[in-house]
Formats: C-alpha cells, sequence, structure tokens
C-alpha cells in the first residue's frame, strides 16, 4: 500500500512556539517588575493614587503596542511607540527611583524594535537615568546602582538581539519550507504529466503495431480470399472451383493463425494458457519466496467466466497491490480471495501492515494515494467495476477490487474459430 510513514513536523511550528513563548515571558517580566516597583514606590511614601495612575498609564501603553505589533510591522511605527513608553518610564521615575526595575524590558523591546545604533543610543540614555535616579532622589548612590544596572542592560540587549535573531530564522525557514512544499507540486505535476505522456505514447506506438501487424497479415489473407472466392464464382470447371476453395482454405488457416498470434502478443503472459486463480497463485508463491510474507490464497470453485479486458485488469490489480505489499506495508502475512459476487467477480487482498489514512485518500476522491491506486482505480472503472480501500494506521490495508460480468467467453486454447 502507500507509504504511510507520517510526514515530518515543521521546523517553522517549533519556531513559532518558541518565539511565541519568549513574547509571552518577556510580557510577564515587564508586568512583574511593574508591580514590584508600585509595591515599593508606595512604601517608600507616594501617594498611592500617584503609583496606580503611572503604573495604568505604563501598563496600557505597553498592552496597547503588543496590540498593534499583532497587526503591523511598521518599524517606524514600533520605534516611536517605544519612544512614547520610555517618556512615560522617565516621568515614573522622576516621581520614584523604584520604577527603574522597568528599565530591564525597556532595554529588551530596544534590541528587538529598533535598528543596532539607535538601540545602543537609548539603551545608553535608559542606563545613564538608571544611574542617576538614585543621585537625584536620594543624593547618593553605590557601586552596585552602576555596576548592576551595567550589567543588566548588557544581558537584556544581548538577548534582544538573539530574539531578533530567532524570528528571522524562523521567517526564512518558514520561506524555504513553502519553497520545497511549491517544488515538490511542481515535481509531482510534472511526474505525472511525463507518466500520461508516456502512457499515450505508448499506446499509440501499440496501435500502430497492432494495425500494421492487422494489415499485413490478416487483411491481406481477408483480401486474397475475396478474391479466390470471385474468382471460383465465375471459374468454368470444377476443378478450377476445386483448386480455388482449397486455397482459400488455406488463407483463412493462415489468417486464423495470424489472428490468434496477435492476440497471444496482446495478452499478459501470465494468463497465457492458464485460469486467473493459478496465475494469481503464482504470484503469491514469488512473493513468499522473495520476501518471507505468509500467504494464502482462496478461489471459488465455481467460478464464472470473464472477458480477456476483466482478467487483466484483475490481474494487475493484484500485481499492483502485491507491489505495494512488499514495498510499503512492512507485513508480515497477506491473504487473497478472488470470489464470485452474484452480478460481479470479487478480488479482496489483506495484509497486516502498518496501514495508512484511508478515510483521507477517500475524501480527496482517490487523488491522495500513489499512483498505483490511482491507476488501478482507473483501470476498473473503465470496465464498470471499482476498487475499495479499508485501511488505518497501524491496523493494516483491505482492498477489494470488483468487475461486473459479462457474457459467456469460450476457453483459450480451444480449437475452433476462437
Amino acid at each position: 500500500m502507500p507509504s504511510t510513514e507520517p510526514p515530518p513536523r515543521e521546523p517553522a511550528h517549533t519556531w513559532a512556539n518558541l518565539i511565541g513563548s519568549i513574547r509571552i515571558g518577556q510580557a510577564v517580566i515587564t508586568v512583574v517588575l511593574l508591580v514590584i516597583g508600585a509595591v515599593r514606590a508606595s512604601a517608600d511614601g507616594i501617594p498611592l493614587p500617584w503609583v496606580l495612575a503611572l503604573s495604568l498609564v505604563f501598563l496600557g501603553w505597553y498592552g496597547g503596542g503588543l496590540l498593534l505589533g499583532e497587526r503591523t510591522a511598521d518599524r517606524r511605527l514600533a520605534t516611536w511607540w517605544l519612544l512614547g513608553l520610555t517618556l512615560i518610564w522617565l516621568g515614573t521615575v522622576a516621581v520614584s527611583p523604584e520604577f527603574v526595575w522597568l528599565a530591564f524590558p525597556l532595554w529588551l523591546l530596544a534590541g528587538f524594535v529598533m535598528r543596532l545604533r539607535w538601540a545602543l543610543l537609548l539603551s545608553a540614555v535608559v542606563l545613564a537615568v538608571v544611574i542617576a535616579a538614585p543621585l537625584l532622589h536620594t543624593g547618593a548612590t553605590s557601586y552596585a546602582n552602576v555596576i548592576g544596572p551595567l550589567v543588566g542592560g548588557v544581558f537584556a540587549f544581548g538577548i534582544s538581539r538573539g530574539y531578533l535573531e530567532l524570528v528571522r530564522d524562523g521567517r526564512e525557514r518558514r520561506r524555504l519550507i513553502a519553497s520545497l512544499v511549491a517544488t515538490q507540486q511542481e515535481m509531482a505535476a510534472l511526474q505525472d504529466e511525463l507518466a500520461r505522456t508516456q502512457r499515450e505514447s505508448g499506446a499509440s506506438a501499440e496501435r500502430t503495431r497492432v494495425s500494421r501487424d492487422i494489415h499485413d497479415t490478416v487483411a491481406q489473407s481477408v483480401s486474397s480470399i475475396g478474391m479466390l472466392a470471385r474468382s471460383a464464382l465465375e471459374a468454368d470447371d470444377a476443378a478450377q472451383s476445386a483448386r480455388a476453395l482449397g486455397q482459400i482454405g488455406a488463407l483463412a488457416a493462415e489468417g486464423l493463425a495470424d489472428a490468434r498470434r496477435i492476440v497471444n502478443a496482446l495478452m499478459p503472459a501470465e494468463l497465457e494458457s492458464t485460469a486467473l486463480g493459478d496465475a494469481l497463485g503464482r504470484m503469491l508463491v514469488r512473493l513468499a519466496e522473495e520476501t518471507g510474507i505468509a500467504t494464502a490464497l482462496h478461489v471459488d470453485d465455481d467460478l464464472p467466466s470473464l472477458g480477456i479486458d476483466a482478467e487483466v485488469a484483475l490481474l494487475r490489480t493484484a500485481q499492483s497491490a502485491l507491489a505495494n505489499v512488499r514495498s510499503h506495508a512492512d507485513a508480515t502475512r497477506v491473504v487473497v480471495t478472488l470470489a464470485d459476487a452474484g452480478d460481479a467477480i470479487r478480488l479482496d487482498i489483506v495484509d497486516d501492515g502498518i496501514g495508512f489514512d484511508a478515510t483521507r485518500w477517500d475524501a480527496q476522491g482517490g487523488m491522495g494515494g500513489g499512483y498505483g491506486l490511482r491507476s488501478m482505480r482507473a483501470r476498473l472503472r473503465e470496465l464498470g467495476g471499482g476498487l475499495d480501500v479499508e485501511s488505518a494506521p497501524g491496523d493494516g490495508t483491505a482492498l477489494s477490487a470488483h468487475v461486473p460480468l459479462g457474457g459467456p467467453v469460450p476457453a483459450r486454447g480451444a480449437g475452433g474459430d476462437g
């Protein structure tokens, strides 16, 4: 059956999840630092209404920027938003130095939103404000108030630039995956077109060969028989008529031999002088010997006669299905059943392999499978039959082909006019 290996998970999904997680983490850090600054500012005696008002303004501007970022990729607009957020932060620091905690998300945003030289400039300004805030409010500072913000600013800026590279890498991966998918689809279309062209070319060449054979053999014999028949009718004596009739008989025998040769040349080798069930049995024996797969064949004892087209269609279906079992199914056992279904002959092929998603294949009208399945279905439909496929991943595959019964046909190899 067709390959059932699940498609590899697209790396783009992994990158998208990672980037989304980083954004969520950044927002959580910002909210936590805002709460810490507000609590400490309130504890230092800053009026609670001022603390709440500044916190809500900062949080509202920050949240509005996140929503805006989901709807536009305009770098200039994002830069102006970040500058506005920085001004709001300067206002909070002017009220209380405890809000310097919010410098960390500003460094993160600067490295991601702005171009490198402007991001470095804004980060330096924010660092200067963080260092100067304790001096302006208390008139004193310490080495910790300088070294700590410096290390934190470098760390945050580095994280933001790495985050930016992740975003760019994810976009490039999505672009490459889309390009690969489009290329695969184009290649599949080209392969289908090539296969169709080859089939049409082969069919045209075969029709040309058969028409030449018929013209050079059967048609010539029939033409000669017509001429001899007219001469026999116009003959004056019995000896001449008898000689013409003898020649007619010889030409008829030659024409019949030529016709049988042409028919036999068109007949699959597996069906020459044998029944369809015997041909299926030989295929299963060969499959078991070459792959070690256990096989079983069940054939009804009194199968009605089938036309050559129907037998060829069922034989080719079995060959293609067993080839799929050999190549894709990873099966240990396969069972083939050829049965009389009343008004049709049914060929069932069941394996215990890895299976595939047959519901998806049926939902796509049989167009989602490989070429083998599509070819089987098309061949059977040309005869008024059909193909049913039942399978699920891990549950094996059951394939059922059926062709309607036609009128009785003479047995191959019989004498007479065959």
